[in-house]
């Protein structure tokens, strides 16, 4: 048994513009004139004189177009990397290589070194910005420091 067979009503279409006698001819319920009076018209968001709803809600923030251009690393995650060998310690750790072995997305444009975590490897890093501890934690490991200036 079919759902539609379930919800059977008795009502029939209004069907407009039918003659006189129907109740619902020439002006088809349309009233005269006007631009609600034609065919194709819809006035959009419009509430019959009511607050419109992109009206009543608050505006909230705006986009910034240079919003999350600098990718973030830890030394933990770099070390991680490492111990997973998806890098060779011979090559520079730049943005190039980490885009290239899929390990930060191809949107960011900078690099940004953090000092959380240890760095046990004496590595080669390039990067646009490093913070204090960062550059304490790879030079006391051995490694070093190359600031890419764009």
């Amino acid at each position: 048994m079919q759902l539609n067979s379930l919800l059977k009503t008795n009502k029939k279409k209004i069907r407009v513009g039918r003659g006189i006698g129907s109740g619902k001819g020439k002006t088809s319920s349309r009233g005269h004139k006007g631009q609600k009076s034609r065919s194709g018209v819809a006035i959009k968001s419009f509430e019959g004189g009511q607050m419109p709803l992109y009206r009543r809600l608050p505006k909230r923030g705006f986009k910034s177009i240079g919003k999350n251009v600098t990718a973030v690393l830890n030394l933990s995650k770099i070390q991680n990397i490492i111990d997973k060998s998806k890098y060779h310690t011979d090559k520079i750790l730049d943005l190039k290589v980490l885009k290239e072995k899929k390990l930060i997305n191809k949107k960011f444009k900078k690099l940004k070194i953090l000092g959380s975590g240890e760095i046990k490897k004496n590595i080669e890093i390039s990067a646009h910005f490093f913070s204090k501890q960062a550059l304490a934690k790879i030079e006391k490991a051995g490694g070093k420091i190359n600031i890419v200036k764009k």
